[in-house]
């Protein structure tokens, strides 16, 4: 997932196949990994309606598989503009910090609500959500991409 996101496609890609070959038999494997895997894979290549069909085999297994199949599901709604369906991914992450509590995606969903937020007009709920995303980064170096883009962000809500 980490290489997808990167963009690093093309590894990712052979890193699934691998994974795939050597693991035909383990449920966890073939419903959750393989497709968190396969659906960062085609939100790189801007496929989000793509990335929502192969996460539905992770859904019964969500609980206990981090968040990443719920933020991989809210980061594909906003790709499709879709900011109450994402609202409500993001939000399940904010209010289950328990299923994963040292996760590095919490941080995340505060910023993938916010973005959410905006999308549904509600620009109260998004300089809120901005704000709780900039306060736990607070520490974070200055010249990080995804730091950058969001203090943007939030500038630019009206």
């Amino acid at each position: 997932m980490t290489l997808a996101l990167s963009g690093e496609v093309g590894q990712a890609q052979s890193f699934v196949e691998e994974m795939a070959r050597r693991n035909p038999k383990n449920t966890l494997t073939q419903a959750v990994w393989l497709p968190v895997n396969r659906a960062a894979i085609e939100l790189q290549r801007s496929h989000p309606d793509k990335a929502i069909e192969l996460l539905q085999s992770a859904s019964q297994y969500e609980r206990g598989a981090g968040f990443s199949p719920i933020y991989l599901r809210g980061q594909a709604y906003l790709g499709l503009k879709r900011g109450a369906e994402a609202a409500a991914e993001f939000r399940k992450i904010l209010d289950h910090r328990g299923w994963d509590p040292i996760s590095y995606l919490y941080p995340l969903a505060h910023l993938g609500l916010a973005r959410a937020s905006a999308l549904t007009g509600d620009t109260a709920k998004s300089r809120e959500e901005y704000q709780d995303f900039l306060a736990l980064w607070k520490d974070a170096d200055a010249d990080l991409p995804i730091l950058i883009e969001a203090k943007k962000e939030y500038l630019g809500l009206k």
